[in-house]
């Protein structure tokens, strides 16, 4: 059976969806590799930003490189041509935005309906006219992928039911593969890392060691201008505090940055602010952060799955989370949750954790725990029955 995957979100191009799209496809090749008579060869479509990061040592997978960039009119009008040519027997996108034209059967996982639920002009960079046909066009697109797709693969039971909810799709053509927690360490650059111990790393991104963290992008769904006021309260209580937030630098995250400038919490030149803004930070590096942090705190409105809160507890931080949307869902009972909307909860559950040890150690001990709930080999396995389900048998 011949399978495409769109992989053009594959790694740190793709942020958190380049997470789910590497770890599906380098599982399910090994997957594919370690069983004998499996009949899987695979088409990887890559962008010409990350087709060098893709390799296979097991002769299953030919590399596409297409220069269609994602939510464009390239990506809708060129791409299906590229996905004939292959004679492909199922076509997974990793993401709603499927090329309406998409010749042949597919499957596509959607992780959420962030879009249907904050049509806002606040995350866009366009006109109030651009963003509409904008917005229009995505209701459309995700409204065929949903409608014309052999399977939907959700990323948890919250976003199946919104789907439901939302599309009037039949629950029966939805399955839940939940995603896994990334090994941090996998890929790093071992004699790098050997050179530098913890101290040395929050130094190179000066980062003392009493701070809080939130891993992620800015969009405005994430709730980041709440947290900085919160924060702002917690710096006066406590002066040494620091809020560290990882992301890479884009047009939200400058917006944060006027909003934490505003509250006199960040000034650029300042390595000594109490807000630190610590940029793109490799996986390796990032391992240490989490592990280093007081708490990590995640104050997102709404989340299709919340990977990032998973991978703190893995590296044995203690997570305060919303307790909004698939959160309480995936997290459980590792998290203390708050209200995103109440400031006065955030301050006083993040207040909780950072003051009282005993509570600390056990939501660590907990989180430890919850992670281990979750992998990616599973999440590979999973796909991969779909794929034997809804492929076109030769």
């Amino acid at each position: 059976m011949k399978i495409g995957i769109d992989a053009r979100f594959y790694g740190p191009v793709g942020k958190g969806l380049g997470r789910y799209t590497q770890e599906v496809v380098d599982n399910i090749i090994k997957i594919t590799s370690a069983s004998e008579g499996a009949g899987f060869n695979y088409v990887i479509f890559l962008s010409p930003e990350n087709f060098d990061e893709f390799s296979d040592e097991s002769g299953r997978a030919k590399k596409v490189k297409l220069s269609c960039r994602w939510y464009s009119w390239q990506e809708q009008l060129i791409m299906p041509f590229y996905l004939w040519r292959e004679k492909l027997d199922l076509i997974h996108f990793p993401h709603f935005n499927v090329p309406v034209l998409t010749p042949g059967r597919f499957v596509v996982t959607i992780h959420d309906l962030i879009l249907t639920h904050f049509p806002t002009l606040r995350a866009t960079t366009h006109s109030r006219a651009i963003y509409r046909l904008k917005d229009w066009a995505y209701r459309l697109v995700i409204w065929c992928a949903l409608k014309r797709s052999q399977k939907i693969i959700t990323v948890s039971e919250f976003t199946k039911q919104d789907i439901v909810t939302k599309f009037k799709i039949d629950p029966a053509k939805i399955v839940v593969t939940y995603e896994g927690v990334a090994n941090l360490n996998k890929g790093r650059d071992s004699l790098f890392i050997a050179k530098l111990d913890s101290q040395e790393i929050l130094e190179h991104y000066h980062i003392p060691s009493n701070f809080l963290l939130y891993v992620g992008n800015a969009y405005p769904h994430k709730n980041l201008d709440r947290l900085l006021h919160v924060f702002g309260r917690l710096h006066t209580l406590k002066p040494d505090l620091r809020l560290v937030l990882v992301g890479r630098s884009d047009y939200f995250y400058e917006r944060i940055k006027r909003t934490a400038a505003s509250l006199n919490l960040w000034q650029a030149q300042n390595i000594n602010s109490p807000v630190i803004f610590a940029g793109y930070v490799p996986d390796a590096q990032l391992e240490i952060i989490y592990a280093e942090a007081k708490a990590y705190v995640f104050p997102s409105l709404y989340e299709g799955f919340g990977l990032p809160p998973l991978e703190a507890m893995a590296n044995g931080c203690p997570v305060v989370s919303s307790n909004r949307a698939s959160l309480p869902e995936v997290l459980g009972e590792a998290a203390d949750y708050f209200d995103p909307e109440i400031d006065e909860d955030i301050f006083q559950k993040i207040k909780k954790v950072i003051e009282d040890e005993v509570w600390r150690q056990e939501l660590k001990r907990r989180g430890l725990l919850q992670a281990k709930k979750y992998n990616w080999w599973e999440c590979a396995n999973q796909t991969l029955d779909i794929y034997k389900q809804y492929g076109r048998q030769k």
